[in-house]
This record gives C-alpha cells, sequence and structure tokens, in this order.
C-alpha cells in the first residue's frame, strides 16, 4: 500500500517519506562529519574559515532533511565535536571558545537541522469531499 501526502497549497500527491530516527541519525552523522573532515583535509580547508562553516552548517541541513526535528540537537552537536576537535582545535581536541563563539557556531548548526526537518511535521491536508445535492423527495417512477 503507497500512502501519499500533499502538502498545504500543492496539489500534488507524494509519497511518504519515513524520517530516520534520532538514535540512526546521531550514528549517521557521526559517520557523515567524518567524511567531511576528511574532505576538507583533502581540499586543504581544514582551518577556520567560512567555507569551513558553511560545509558543515549545509550538512547539518542535509542530515535534517532525512532526519526527525527530534534528532535536531544530535546532529548539531555531533557537527560542533568534529568542527570543534578538527577545524578549531586540530589534532582532534576539544576545547571551549567561551560561550558567545561555541553558542554562535552550535547555534548555527542546530538551526541548520532544525529548519530543515521541519517539513516533517506540518500537517497533511484533509482529503476534500464534494457532496452531491440530494433531491428533497425522491419520486418514485410508477406514479
Amino acid at each position: 500500500m503507497l500512502l501519499h501526502r500533499a502538502r498545504p497549497g500543492r496539489r500534488t500527491f507524494r509519497p511518504v517519506v519515513d524520517r530516520l530516527p534520532a538514535s540512526m541519525s546521531g550514528a549517521v552523522a557521526l559517520g557523515a562529519f567524518a567524511a567531511l573532515v576528511a574532505a576538507l583535509a583533502v581540499v586543504g580547508e581544514l582551518r577556520v574559515t567560512w567555507f569551513a562553516l558553511g560545509a558543515f552548517a549545509a550538512l547539518c541541513g542535509l542530515l535534517g532533511a532525512v532526519s526527525r526535528p527530534v534528532a535536531a540537537p544530535l546532529i548539531a552537536g555531533a557537527g560542533w565535536l568534529f568542527f570543534n576537535g578538527f577545524v578549531v582545535h586540530r589534532h582532534a581536541t576539544l576545547e571551549w571558545g567561551g560561550a558567545g563563539a561555541e553558542g554562535v557556531r552550535l547555534g548555527l548548526f542546530t538551526a541548520a537541522a532544525l529548519l530543515s526537518s521541519l517539513p516533517a511535521v506540518l500537517p497533511r491536508r484533509t482529503v476534500r469531499v464534494q457532496l452531491l445535492p440530494v433531491p428533497d423527495r425522491v419520486r418514485s417512477t410508477h406514479d
């Protein structure tokens, strides 16, 4: 059985896509951010730049799009761990750089994951049924 959905304002129907649960999203996020760190190292961008920050935020958004909204803090936490450990402080050391800088990074990653996962919780459109008018009284053909 194939279920379909339609968002408010749309007339097309698309198949319903199941989102990853929070635990699986966290596991996928750890692997995805490890791959991103390796890719940034190959490209030579493993340093604190807007490109690296944007790549981490984009990956948070991509992972949020396939996850449930509850998983946004897990995705953001995994992104922050890899960004802080391998991009900011290098050599896999975690250090707290103050609530201002670290809070902005963590907030950016959380917002990217959460905003891309929110369409999953939009209400589905109800099925509209057009009722045919029923005559006041039905005449018999034998009258």
